[in-house]
């Protein structure tokens, strides 16, 4: 389960918070002015792979216009193969169905250290990556997002149903179950509090995810994913496919496997993902969209 009203009154606090907290003095520390591109790959079963067609895409410093590097083009293969893990992963009995909750908040608390632990080279990232101002990047995007995985980490024993009273020699209770294989399509203008939000209250009810980060900003995605395999997440649980809408995104939006999809951006592309999935499996879909246009 998803912890729907949850997560979309968390939403709005902390997008509220985020504007605030821009206008805060600018950090103590120095950002690093060329960070270095570790990760650049497809991340399936916490491996790195190199895309099935051998496609890149160029990823461009917004401040210049110069290409930082080229990334891994996922498309149908890919995503095909991403969601085999994350079902395998998902599967009953599987070392990630078998965790206990408490230990999901582990794990969640744990990447969240990761990331305040490499927060000045992280936003130094998304500066380079997205253009924002390297305070906005430290105080807002880096902050936030631990504080939405540390807030989650803390939900994932919590969340539990409930004993309903009724008449005669019987007992009635819910139990909440996690969906299963989550697609989470986020947006390119805040890459990395995007993907926090889209992850943590997933991970931490037991699901597993397959992230695609909008092609203009793919790379603090991509570092935070080798962050969640150091912290400690079993292999297939959290995946990245870099790629573009009409394929990769396509191809999550139409598998028979996903079970979700979660994704934040246009009210067109809102559109063809809810047909998409009514298409396919009546997959589940939670969609923040922006203003239709008159």
């Amino acid at each position: 389960m998803m912890l729907r009203n949850i997560v979309r009154s968390g939403l709005r606090a902390h997008q509220k918070w985020a504007f605030a907290a821009s206008m805060s003095s600018a950090p103590a520390t120095a950002p690093i002015v060329k960070p270095e591109i570790h990760h650049t790959g497809i991340f399936v079963n916490n491996e790195w792979l190199k895309s099935a067609s051998g496609k890149t895409f160029p990823t461009i410093n917004p401040a210049s216009g110069e290409v930082i590097c080229q990334i891994q083009e996922g498309d149908k293969a890919d995503v095909d193969l991403a969601v085999k893990a994350a079902s395998d992963a998902f599967r009953f009995g599987s070392p990630w169905r078998r965790m206990d909750a408490s230990d999901r908040g582990v794990l969640l608390n744990r990447l969240a250290d990761l990331i305040e632990r490499d927060s000045v080279y992280i936003a130094s990232l998304e500066t380079l990556d997205n253009g924002k101002p390297y305070s906005s990047a430290l105080a807002v995007d880096v902050a936030a997002t631990v504080k939405c995985l540390r807030y989650y980490g803390g939900w994932a024993d919590k969340n539990h149903g409930k004993v309903v009273p009724m008449d005669g020699d019987y007992i009635s209770f819910t139990r909440h179950e996690p969906v299963g294989v989550c697609a989470q399509i986020i947006p390119w203008n805040f890459p990395l509090l995007m993907l926090g939000w889209k992850i943590a209250p997933a991970l931490a009810t037991g699901n597993c995810v397959i992230v695609k980060p909008a092609e203009q900003t793919p790379l603090t995605c991509l570092y935070v994913a080798e962050l969640a395999k150091e912290a400690g997440f079993p292999p297939g649980v959290f995946n990245v496919i870099p790629g573009y809408g009409p394929t990769a995104g396509a191809a999550l939006t139409y598998h028979n496997d996903v079970d979700k999809v979660a994704f934040t951006g246009s009210t067109e592309i809102g559109k063809l993902i809810q047909k998409g999935a009514g298409e396919s499996n009546l997959k589940r879909v939670t969609l923040e969209l922006g203003q239709t246009s008159s």
